[in-house]
């Protein structure tokens, strides 16, 4: 596998809606094991396919415990609110408070086609909304509410 170069906020790529994917193949395969290494290299909690390059509905979420892979996901459900700090990975220094879901329910397949479903509360219910935005062309900063330190916007 391989590390990927993280698109920068700026780059229209973030801007764009991603395509569902069709092909659950070594292909697919390939980009979410480059995915895997880079969020590892780049010690983040998630990464969707759009910022490294990639206008597909997939995106990876470090449980803690593992790396999980999310393909052509959907939230089915959310529930209460949480305001936390956020920033990405591409968006570089940027740091301010967002207001995600407090639990989600949500569905999408493995690497291998098959569906599941999926809950997540605190961190994970805000990492799964952070990553599907990226799969709509949204980065965090259109959700922030308040910027945290000098951050310039």
């Amino acid at each position: 596998m391989a590390i990927r170069k993280i698109v920068i906020d700026g780059d229209e790529m973030l801007k764009k809606v991603c395509r569902p994917v069709e092909k659950f193949d070594e292909r697919l395969a390939t980009l979410v094991g480059d995915m895997r290494d880079t969020l590892t290299a780049e010690n983040g909690v998630g990464l969707a396919a759009p910022q490294v390059g990639v206008l597909k509905r997939v995106f990876i979420i470090n449980t803690g415990e593992e790396i999980k892979e999310f393909i052509n996901p959907e939230i089915i459900s959310r529930e209460g609110d949480q305001r936390t700090a956020e920033g990405c990975l591409s968006c570089p220094g940027l740091w301010g408070v967002t207001v995600r879901p407090q639990k989600i329910v949500g569905k999408a397949f493995d690497l291998k086609g098959n569906e599941f479903e999926f809950t997540g509360e605190d961190l994970m219910a805000k990492a799964f909304c952070h990553e599907n935005d990226h799969l709509n062309g949204i980065l965090f900063k259109e959700r922030v509410v308040e910027w945290l330190e000098n951050d310039v916007k």
